[in-house]
């Protein structure tokens, strides 16, 4: 049936995706070969399936490792930058589906991991490349998925599959290459965990602290908070002589304190931010010392909920390298890298609200959907935006936001004593 998809129990065609040829009951009981380092040409295929919680079933070929995985089934509306939305901390637990047909031209290298591993629970593609080729390629796409174990499907319909996940909502999924039925594949969907009320920043954070020095001259010691942070965040400030000290999810105020810093940095990372209590607590602490702090993603809804405002989970989240978003006050619009399910609440309409800290007024919003992507205290040194201005993958009309960092730290005033905490009127 190559990509045509069917709810579960329904007849299925046979017809396969154009470009994929054989027809699927030709291919039924046909093993796929792997280590291939040039890819997938001329491999045999394995069949596999992906099953919707709501019973809607694709049919395809195994991609990458043999085997089942589940998660939460979103879409990505990049073209490129594969390599670093796999290895971003942010996709942990979730199962991607690429909205471009044709993945896997470029292969993959050593040298644009955002992290130390590839954190999806699977991967979907329409029509994977049978042959990379990037004179930066050390191995195709299938293989290294493989290599770390990554479950995939291709040949599937990618558009009537993201269509499904925009109408109905980012849901549970399960891929497999070794239960290709429908019917048993659902059942153990529907006992996955929902990515609402999940607390996964202890899965993601490192384990001990580590230092990204800065680039020439140091000017500035930042503490960056690891939510699941990605390799070129600190490299950004290093560029801008920040030394970075990256330390564990569960660090203390004291802990931060002893080290002395200019700013302190929430990262990026994946999970329900209204389960992250401890983090907000911190971002609290903080706060109230008027430290400099600067959050994204992650860490921009951990602190808008440690200045009192809510999180919410989207339908199907923003995912992509092309969201547009409009700076408030400039009035100019960024053409930005986004991976969120999850959302600050607030009205755009309204002006500056009071918070424990002072009045903070919503800085970016996504001209696509009127999201709030960003926040700035105006009483207090922080901001946030929803976002990713390291640009890995992605433009990097955002890049100005780690001068803003630095503009924050050379003119915030001495910390003395504590800010005083009350009531947020939203």
């Amino acid at each position: 049936m190559g990509g045509r998809s069917n709810s579960v129990g329904e007849p299925e065609s046979k017809h396969s995706v154009r470009g994929h040829g054989t027809a699927w009951a030709d291919r039924r009981n046909v093993l796929q070969r792997r280590g291939d380092s040039t890819g997938r040409k001329g491999a045999e295929l394995t069949p596999a399936i992906l099953v919707l919680e709501d019973g809607r079933c694709f049919r395809g070929e195994s991609y990458g490792a043999i085997g089942e995985t589940f998660g939460e089934a979103v879409f990505s509306t990049g073209m490129t930058g594969y390599q670093e939305t796999l290895t971003d901390p942010s996709y942990h637990r979730q199962v991607v589906v690429m909205t471009a047909p044709h993945i896997g031209n470029t292969g993959w290298n050593d040298e644009d991991d955002e992290s130390g591993r590839i954190w999806v629970a699977g991967y979907v593609v329409r029509d994977p490349a049978r042959v990379p080729s990037n004179w930066r390629s050390t191995r195709s796409l299938d293989v290294e998925l493989a290599r770390q174990g990554i479950v995939g499907i291709s040949g599937i319909d990618t558009r009537a599959l993201t269509r499904h996940l925009r109408e109905r909502g980012a849901m549970r999924v399960g891929i497999s290459s070794v239960d290709v039925d429908p019917d048993s594949l659902l059942a153990k969907v529907l006992q996955a965990p929902p990515m609402m009320g999940a607390n996964l920043v202890a899965e993601v954070t490192t384990a001990v602290p580590y230092i990204v020095s800065a680039r020439g001259e140091k000017r500035f010691t930042v503490v960056a908070v690891d939510l699941g942070i990605k390799t070129n965040t600190p490299v950004r400030m290093a560029e801008r002589g920040i030394e970075t000290h990256v330390v564990p999810a569960t660090v203390s105020i004291d802990e931060i304190l002893r080290l002395n810093p200019d700013a302190v940095f929430l990262s990026n990372g994946p999970g329900d931010p209204a389960t992250a209590e401890a983090q907000i607590e911190l971002a609290r602490e903080v706060l109230s010392r008027r430290l400099p702090l600067f959050g994204i993603c992650f860490g921009h809804q951990i602190m808008a909920r440690a200045l009192g405002f809510e999180t919410y989970k989207l339908k199907y989240g923003h995912r992509g390298i092309n969201q547009p978003v409009m700076d408030r006050a400039t009035g100019k619009v960024e053409v930005t890298a986004h991976n969120h399910g999850f959302a600050v609440k607030g009205d755009i309409d309204a002006g500056p609200v009071d918070s424990p800290f002072g009045r903070v007024e919503i800085s970016h919003v996504c001209l696509n959907d009127g999201v709030v992507e960003g926040l700035r205290c105006l009483d207090s040194p922080a901001f946030s935006v929803q976002y990713h201005p390291e640009s890995a993958a992605g433009p990097h009309d955002a890049d100005y936001l780690f001068d803003r960092l630095v503009e924050l730290i050379t003119s915030a005033a001495p910390v003395v004593g504590t800010v005083s905490q009350g009531a947020i009127h939203a």
